[in-house]
């Protein structure tokens, strides 16, 4: 019946009709009509048909309507991304979201303008929002205010600006008090010229108390703590030994040198190497991959539940893993002295980094030694101690040599330090400690780049279904915007749409004290890593062919593609779709999280720090300039926050925004993107999720600031991280490729 339908919708005949009028049409009987409004419902649903006034049904397309999934940002905007993939973002105005709230799947009217009267692609595509299809989440956490005459729920996430009207709670098990931190079940919400209305189903307590905090990042982004039952009893039915009959049909490496590099603090490893001089000018490297597949079948509770996760998620004091530990940590994981099952990648190169050949086959190993980075980094600092350590100083030389290769062919360089926040004993901030993408990490990332453009070469050369990695091209109007933003501060620069000028850039940014800065707004500019069915290459990585193989036990996009390429499965294009459509969320989702989950500890530790009227200096990096303020980035928080203009008493600042910068009207003196003052915490609001800063003052002079009249004196050009990578080369979060 769908094809059916679809094909009268599709007729250059057809006039929109409602359910009764289609009935007749498709010469239906009359028990057949619920039918066919399940199958208008679960197509309307799908975006693939739309539903009209009169309650006509369409083709989307035929009234400028498209389907997809809306981002929201804090500032009210929204942003579609249509299930067509064949279509570019659609920019939604505030006015025009309608009653749609962030990852909503919707419906969106696009904006036709008349041709000729602009360049093409000089303006962005706009819409708005004429239906919510689904919605993303229906349950929201928050803070319980009472106003004289009624209760409400302000939103802990900021990109719903719309407080939640809510009754006196019922059956929820305790007392509620204005302040505490409550579950609210959204309930149908009509017009956006309303508040929404909920009903209050969990009590979570006051904000302050302990661990509130973490479980309100927990429902808020619906991360569950437990395994379902059934798939806790497979997972110990499995066992936690390799037997003699897992060992059929695999090719034995336990005799090699297999190592793993993996962080301090790690559990689960996913990867191993193993690199061996092969004949005069080439070497045989060995990419071994936990085989989460022999144990993970499809359809089991294993599998349903990891589909579900879709990946592990890392808070800042836990893990929520996508498999249960007696498989991430234990069984499944490569583990040192012990066999373990993997997917292995056997490559033969050149001693130029060359991939002369490449197999594929499950294989069994004997890892011999674990090395946290840390002592991979000093063991590649001095002379090698025994085979294995010489092996460590191989691959070393080995992946700087493909390293070079991969930047030589237009990968982009846009890593940036990250900072990791550790937690005392009652869940404090201790210390925050810096990550550095050292040598040791891109030892490893080497590897695991090369299996990963490898399995998606022999996917695509097989023609078999599977879920590839994408990172698409960046739009030129946003590059366009760039360009003029890099100009406008003295900063030559070329033609971005070429790769070259792109890399050009970057380089140059990284000798410039105003290049960090300008690093960040380049990142902004950039599209966001996904997953798709269709292959369509990754643009920072500069590869044509990349997929996602070296990680199972963490994202369930790599357990998909291990089936893809070694089980032979009837692969479904659509369902496979889905499954790609789901993973994106998920790792939206688990990245929010993990932001979120840093940022409450940073809030209560910030808090502390304006409390005790004696708050720490950091060195910033100002990363934007506004008639109000100026923003930073605070490397030693791992946090970006505003300085008001108001909190600036040394002088009377005025905003140039032809050089975007401000500009002190006593003293002359000059702040603007690139500058690194020093700054302290002023303020931290818990609902907005914003920390504003002040500058630290010396005699009455903001220390850090430049001198008048001399701009950029005194910067350095180190910095933090930006707050979301658009994507990264490296493992996922914490080692997210």
């Amino acid at each position: 019946m769908k094809d059916q339908l679809l094909n009268v919708l599709g007729a250059k005949s057809y006039f929109p009709a409602d359910a009764t009028e289609l009935a007749r049409q498709l010469r239906l009987k009359p028990a057949q009509q619920p039918e066919l409004q399940h199958v208008l419902n679960d197509l309307e649903q799908a975006g693939r048909v739309a539903r009209i006034k009169g309650h006509r049904y369409i083709l989307p397309g035929e009234a400028d309507l498209i389907s997809g999934r809306i981002r929201m940002n804090r500032q009210g905007k929204g942003f579609l991304d249509p299930d067509d993939e064949g279509l570019k973002e659609i920019e939604i105005p505030e006015s025009a979201t309608g009653t749609a709230l962030h990852e909503d799947r919707v419906l969106v009217r696009r904006d036709v303008r008349a041709k000729g009267l602009r360049t093409e692609g000089a303006l962005p595509n706009t819409g708005s929002v004429v239906r919510v299809l689904e919605r993303r989440r229906t349950q929201i956490v928050g803070t319980l205010q009472q106003s004289r005459h009624f209760l409400f729920v302000i939103p802990d996430d900021p990109r719903i600006p719309h407080d939640i009207y809510v009754p006196e709670p019922r059956d929820v098990g305790r007392r509620v008090e204005p302040g505490d931190k409550v579950v609210v079940e959204l309930r149908d919400w009509l017009s956006r010229h309303t508040n929404p209305e909920g009903e209050i189903i969990e009590v979570l307590g006051p904000p302050d108390a302990e661990g509130v905090d973490m479980l309100s990042v927990l429902r808020q982004y619906s991360l569950p703590l437990r395994f379902p039952a059934e798939a806790l009893e497979e997972a110990r039915r499995i066992g936690n030994v390799v037997t003699e009959r897992d060992l059929e049909g695999r090719v034995d490496c336990r005799g090699h040198r297999v190592i793993t590099i993996d962080p301090d603090d790690a559990k689960d490893f996913d990867d191993a190497i193993c690199l061996e001089r092969a004949e005069r000018g080439q070497w045989r490297l060995w990419v071994h991959i936990a085989d989460v597949s022999h144990y993970v079948r499809p359809g089991t509770a294993l599998d349903i539940e990891a589909r579900k996760r879709g990946n592990s998620t890392y808070l800042v004091d836990r893990v929520i893993p996508m498999l249960p530990e007696a498989l991430s940590n234990e069984l499944c994981s490569l583990k040192p002295h012990v066999d373990r099952l993997t997917k292995c990648v056997e490559f033969r190169l050149s001693d130029a980094g060359k991939v002369l050949d490449a197999k594929f086959y499950p294989a069994v190993i004997h890892s011999q030694r674990r090395f946290s980075y840390q002592e991979a980094f000093a063991i590649l600092q001095r002379p090698p101690e025994g085979p294995i350590e010489e092996m460590l100083h191989q691959a070393h030389a080995v992946a700087q040599t493909i390293r070079k290769e991969r930047f030589k062919a237009g990968s982009l360089a846009l890593d940036f330090p990250e900072m990791k926040i550790r937690l005392d004993e009652k869940g404090r901030v201790a210390r925050i400690e810096k990550v550095v993408n050292d040598v040791s990490h891109q030892l490893i990332e080497e590897c695991m780049l090369l299996a990963n453009e490898a399995v998606a070469t022999k996917l695509m050369a097989l023609k078999r279904p599977a879920v590839y990695r994408i990172h698409e091209p960046p739009d030129e109007r946003r590059l366009r915007e760039y360009r003029e933003d890099v100009l406008s501060h003295n900063v030559p620069c070329g033609n971005l749409s070429h790769r070259i000028e792109v890399q050009r850039l970057l380089l140059r940014l990284g000798d410039l004290p105003i290049g960090p800065a300008l690093k960040i707004g380049f990142l902004k500019s950039l599209m966001r890593a996904r997953y798709a069915v269709e292959p369509l290459g990754h643009y920072g990585l500069a590869k044509a062919k990349y997929t996602h193989f070296t990680s199972p036990i963490r994202r369930y996009a790599d357990l998909v593609v291990h089936r893809s390429l070694f089980e032979k499965l009837p692969g479904n294009a659509r369902s496979l779709k889905e499954v790609a459509d789901h993973l994106s969320i998920t790792e939206r989702n688990s990245a929010d999280a993990e932001r979120d989950s840093k940022d409450v500890k940073m809030f209560a530790f910030l808090r502390g720090q304006i409390e005790s009227g004696k708050p720490e200096s950091y060195p910033a990096l100002v990363t934007d300039v506004r008639n109000f303020g100026f923003f930073v980035d605070v490397p030693g928080l791992a946090m970006s926050g505003l300085v008001p203009l108001s909190t600036l008493e040394d002088d009377f600042y005025v905003f140039d925004a032809t050089r975007s910068q401000l500009v002190g009207r006593r003293t002359r003196r000059v702040i603007g993107l690139g500058d690194r003052p020093t700054v302290q915490i002023a303020k931290v609001d818990p609902f907005k999720k914003q920390v504003d800063f002040r500058l630290v003052t010396v005699r009455g002079k903001a220390a850090g600031t430049p001198a008048p009249g001399r701009r950029g004196e005194g910067r350095s050009s180190s910095t933090g991280g930006p707050r979301g990578q658009r994507f990264a080369p490296g493992r996922p979060s914490p080692r997210r490729v």
